[in-house]
């Protein structure tokens, strides 16, 4: 069973920094592409960032595009998105995701390409 932990959320000012991380476990981490996702409320679950298996490859949303980076360690089954320059529009409960299939990035901001979604975790950023 696929288990996805993200941490690293919580409470900052607009301008700040925060960086999230994803541990996962019960899957060959390096075979699968990542995603980022968010979702706030009375909103549907929007894509952030995706990462290549071997972390070559990286897409992001407009909205993020030169603030957040995604990054991972395999060596370590962990996922990261260091967020900068935070805005109020940037609060969301984060979440991240395998894709469904090994080896792709076909329809990397498609949810429905991804599976074993974690908990999440809140990220407020005050204006």
């Amino acid at each position: 069973q696929v288990q996805l932990v993200e941490s690293g959320g919580g409470l900052v000012q607009a301008g700040g920094s925060l960086r999230l991380s994803c541990a996962a476990s019960g899957r060959t981490f390096s075979s699968y592409a990542m995603g980022w996702f968010r979702q706030a409320p009375g909103k549907e679950r929007e894509f952030v960032a995706a990462i290549s298996w071997t972390g070559t490859i990286t897409y992001y949303a407009d909205s993020v595009k030169g603030r957040f980076t995604i990054s991972r360690d395999n060596a370590k089954n962990t996922v990261y998105l260091q967020m900068n320059s935070l805005k109020p529009e940037d609060t969301a409960v984060y979440f991240c995701a395998p894709k469904r299939v090994a080896y792709s990035l076909i329809g990397y901001a498609q949810p429905r390409t991804y599976d074993y979604w974690g908990q999440g975790t809140q990220v407020t950023v005050s204006s």
